[in-house]
């Protein structure tokens, strides 16, 4: 799955993203599923859940999808 996530603040975390998405159920999810598997940030591992994406970068979720962060 392909998708394009429309920001419109600077920037999002790594954290947010996941739940926004629907990837975790709630935030506090955010640590454990990080510390589980493994999330690519533009192809470079990533296991912080306060990461900051912006504009431009592309998050890997393996077997969830491609997640692309577009600012508004």
């Amino acid at each position: 799955m392909k998708k394009e996530v429309l920001i419109t603040t600077p920037y999002v975390t790594l954290g947010q993203l996941l739940k926004m998405e629907d990837v975790i159920a709630s935030g506090g999810q955010a640590k454990w599923f990080l510390r589980e598997k493994t999330v690519y940030v533009n192809d470079e591992p990533e296991n912080r859940r306060g990461k900051k994406l912006y504009d431009g970068d592309v998050v890997r979720v393996p077997e969830v999808g491609l997640f692309f962060i577009k600012a508004k």
